[in-house]
């Protein structure tokens, strides 16, 4: 069988995905909820949905979820006896219709015409009977107030207030009464960049007439005599300190209550995406706001004096006492929301790129006296992860994504022998304006990557991730690998130490796509100098410090690059691109010592090449295409490598092709359902191969890797709708091909897994760890498993027992 080892998984583009509990977090990751227990790891993801999430909230123990499918999902989190989690759904709710009938019934629709509600809170008015407020914001810059009493005449919401003053569209709302003798606040955010507190609290000394005395003149001759001006100005307009009444009618009684503006909050550059109070504690009353906005900052707000809050008579003056994130973070798309966790003890939010970031606190007596500090969090690709490949090592793992980024994954080890150690993303040596679609690696210290462009793209990498890898305990360079392979003429006509042999690190310019190394002494030197090498990068690290410099571009192909491989000795790389007809339906092969064409393109194919896999002795090139085919070409003295078979058994496209160990065979995977087995029919002879196995699989077959162990064949096949099959022969032996094991959704993919890779193994050991991408926006590792569409699993397998791995990687 197979666990998860490690996950990595980024949050939706939406405010309203992510929303925590005492003991996890729950958010949004492209079509699956992912949850997030307090020890920061990871551990569970499920499909709740057929479209992206867009709005989640929790409950205890219950998650309610929404997504672009119309669809609202009520879920429970409940622990097996063996202290699983499980995640079991309660209800689906459809417009008009729920699945669990009685459960969840339709009360009430609230219509807004040609406008659209953006923001939602609700909330208990401060009285003795229970009245509920429900504020909603939405694109026409106001504040609605509904009111619900618990009259059973008047269970409908029915609007109370309009609050005005948003220059912009309202994008988030939250209540909190901080104690039972204080007002209700309300807190709204907008696109205009600034924060408004709404105080709501009953009025005293109000004449309740009897209901039979009520009307509509006398309720708005009563407001009429509140309203008030006043004389300050926000850019040139008045802020208007107009009283709002509020009127509920609850056990025969009717309660106004009165609703002022009491601050105006301004210290973002750009649109808020979040609001939410500090969670109270019964040490701590004093209020406290976070507010997220697209400027890439994260905000704490609090009353100037404890004395003089919100919570007590007449206005108070908000003080920005904290703030996170970066300066001018707003080309990068900013932070997109933002939560509390641990009972207020931690700050999140989650940016553009799916990435999280994380602020702790330490706590003191004075709240002003609070010092934060940043701590490690999830990430992972926020889009589908097209390759993966493993270090030579088999210490780290890289994945490229339709994001636009090339990642790092690696297992920290832990700091004693008892601890396994953790799985985290260490570098981010890529940040393309292209679609990235695979990255090999030629070196432990040099990879080649394409995307939707007809440039390989070849990179090394700078001192400062050597310095990191071998601090963390990750892996061990020797001398030889530290110094760069290809220095440049100023480099080696100086007397430098291997270290200084690596340039420092590596920056984009304004308008380009290429990786610059940076210099000593410049300032992007200096950034990467002072990071803490003792501990992983965190979030926004990863992002501005970790990239490789670029050494080299290969030309050739007329068309955008579609598939990338490299030799088992690492001296040559391969490509194709795409095609629809045989003249760009080539393969090209390039000397990795000096990025030239080695031999002529390989022809043959009619449509795009979709793999291409060197043999383990490097003498056979197999490639497979869209025209449905496979081909084989050996290589000659002189010559470079000539066509010697080919085969077109397969009725649909073929995805992927995988040698085994020994080159004795390989094994073909198509749409067609089924993956095929073929072997010589004369040991020495490459011009004629023959299925001696065919294996129908449930869905799409689309992508295939042998393990690199010989003591028995054993084959990893990913599927169209996420999950991973292993077949097995018995030792020594090329036919009975049984399945070993099935890795189904709730630990694979469940979208379609574009590649997987065994991780390498010393001498033809049995490989416990297999990397997985999917186009469901998630990387798994597992033993014996694979990686996902955005999120990174790690599963590990030995003689039938399994450990789990932690951290962020392609599915291993």
């Amino acid at each position: 069988m197979a666990s998860i080892a490690y996950i990595a998984a980024s949050g939706n583009r939406f405010s309203h995905c992510a929303d925590s509990s005492d003991s996890l977090i729950a958010f949004g990751t492209s079509i699956l909820v992912g949850l997030w227990p307090i020890d920061w790891r990871l551990v569970f993801k499920i499909q709740a949905h057929a479209k992206a999430l867009s709005a989640l909230a929790v409950y205890k123990d219950t998650v309610v979820t929404s997504a672009s499918d119309s669809l609202v999902k009520v879920w429970k989190l409940s622990q097996t006896d063996n202290g699983n989690g499980l995640f079991l759904l309660v209800d689906i709710v459809k417009y008009g219709l729920t699945a669990a009938g009685p459960v969840l019934q339709e009360q009430q629709t609230l219509s807004y015409g040609k406008r659209y509600a953006l923001a939602l809170a609700l909330a208990c008015l401060p009285s003795e009977v229970p009245i509920d407020v429900l504020a909603v914001g939405g694109t026409d810059n106001s504040v609605h107030l509904w009111v619900r009493s618990d009259d059973s005449a008047f269970r409908q919401f029915v609007r109370s207030a309009t609050l005005t003053g948003h220059e912009d569209w309202i994008r988030c709302l939250d209540f909190q009464q901080f104690s039972p003798d204080q007002p209700l606040v309300l807190a709204s955010g907008s696109q205009d960049g600034n924060v408004r507190l709404w105080n709501i609290e009953p009025f005293e000394n109000v004449v309740k007439p009897a209901i039979s005395e009520l009307n509509d003149d006398l309720l708005d001759a009563f407001e009429a005599s509140l309203n008030e001006l006043g004389e300050g100005e926000e850019g040139g307009k008045q802020i208007s300190l107009k009283k709002h009444v509020l009127t509920a009618k609850a056990s025969q009684r009717t309660l106004q209550f009165s609703v002022t503006f009491d601050a105006l909050l301004i210290g973002h550059e750009a649109g808020l995406t979040s609001l939410h109070w500090r969670p109270k504690t019964s040490d701590e009353s004093t209020p406290t706001l976070l507010s997220t906005s697209t400027d890439s900052s994260l905000i704490l707000w609090m009353p100037s004096s404890v004395g003089n809050s919100a919570t007590q008579e007449g206005s108070s003056i908000w003080i920005n006492y904290q703030r996170f994130g970066d300066v001018g973070g707003q080309r990068l798309g900013g932070f997109i929301g933002g939560i509390w966790a641990d009972g207020g003890s931690e700050a999140l939010a989650w940016g553009w790129s799916g990435g999280w970031r994380r602020w702790r606190c330490n706590r003191a007596t004075n709240r002003q006296d609070e010092s934060w500090h940043e701590l490690g969090a999830i990430t992972g690709h926020s889009g589908p992860v097209k390759g993966i490949d493993w270090s030579l090592s088999g210490n780290y793992l890289i994945s490229t994504g339709l994001d636009q980024t090339t990642r790092i994954h690696g297992r920290i080890p832990g700091s004693s022998t008892s601890e396994t150690g953790h799985w985290h993303e260490l570098g981010r040596p890529q940040v393309h304006g292209y679609d990235l679609l695979d990255a090999v690696f030629i070196t432990d210290l040099k990879f080649a990557s394409i995307a939707d462009e007809k440039v390989v793209r070849v990179f090394e990498a700078p001192r400062s991730f050597v310095e990191t890898l071998e601090t963390l305990r990750v892996s061990k360079f020797s001398e030889a690998e530290v110094i760069r392979v290809r220095p440049s003429k100023a480099e080696s006509s100086t007397d430098l130490s291997p270290q200084q042999a690596r340039p420092a690190g590596a920056s984009v310019p304004p308008l380009g796509l290429s990786n610059k190394a940076v210099g000593e002494g410049t300032s992007q030197a200096l950034a990467v100098a002072e990071l803490d090498r003792s501990r992983r990068p965190f979030e926004g690290e990863l992002a501005a410090s970790t990239l490789w410099p670029e050494i080299e571009k290969i030309f050739g192909h007329g068309y955008e690059s579609i598939s990338l491989a490299v030799s088992n000795s690492r001296g040559f790389i391969a490509t194709a691109c795409k095609a629809t007809s045989a003249e760009h339906a080539t393969v090209r092969i390039y000397d990795t010592q000096n990025y030239r064409l080695f031999g002529e393109p390989l022809a043959g194919h009619v449509l795009t090449v979709t793999r291409i896999a060197f043999s383990p002795d490097d003498k056979l090139i197999l490639t497979v295409s869209r025209d449905r085919t496979w081909r084989l070409f050996e290589l000659k003295d002189g010559a470079g490598f000539v066509p010697v078979a080919a085969d077109k058994s397969h009725a649909r496209i073929i995805w992927d092709c995988a040698w085994a160990p020994g080159g004795k065979i390989f094994a073909t995977a198509s749409r067609d359902k089924t993956v095929k087995i073929w072997k010589r029919k004369s040991a020495n002879a490459n011009t004629s191969w023959e299925c001696i196995e065919t294996i129908k699989t449930m869905e799409a077959a689309t992508a295939v890797a042998f393990s690199p162990s010989t003591e028995r064949h054993r084959l990893a096949i990913g599927q169209e709708n996420g999950t991973i099959i292993t077949i097995t022969t018995n030792p020594g032996a090329d036919d009975g091909w049984k399945t070993e094991f099935t890795v189904d959704s709730k630990l694979a993919h469940v979208g379609q897994i574009h590649q997987l890779s065994w991780r390498p193994t010393k001498d033809g050991a049995n490989s416990t760890q297999l990397a997985s991408c999917s186009e469901d926006v998630e990387s798994d590792e597992t033993n014996s498993s694979m990686n996902r569409e955005g999120k990174v699993q790690n599963y590990s397998k030995r003689c039938g027992t399994t450990t789990p791995y932690r951290g962020y990687t392609a599915q291993i």
